[in-house]
C-alpha cells in the first residue's frame, strides 16, 4: 500500500513539473502564431504591375 503513496507523490511531481514547463512555454511566447511563418515564405515575393511599362515585377525587382 506504501508504494501507491509514492507512485502517486512522484506523478503529482511530474506534473507540477509539466504544467510549469508548459505556462513557462506560453509567457516565453511558443505558441503565438503556428501558422504565418510557415506560409511566409511562399508570400514573400508580391507581384505588383508597374503601371509604365505593363509588366509585373516582384517587390525585390522594384526596389532595385
Amino acid at each position: 500500500m506504501s508504494v501507491i503513496y509514492i507512485l502517486i507523490s512522484i506523478s503529482i511531481i511530474v506534473a507540477i513539473f509539466f504544467l510549469y514547463a508548459f505556462i513557462r512555454a506560453v509567457k516565453g511566447g511558443q505558441y503565438d502564431d503556428d501558422y504565418t511563418p510557415s506560409v511566409r515564405m511562399l508570400f514573400d515575393d508580391e507581384l505588383i504591375k508597374n503601371p509604365n511599362k505593363n509588366q509585373i515585377q516582384t517587390t525585390e525587382e522594384k526596389q532595385v
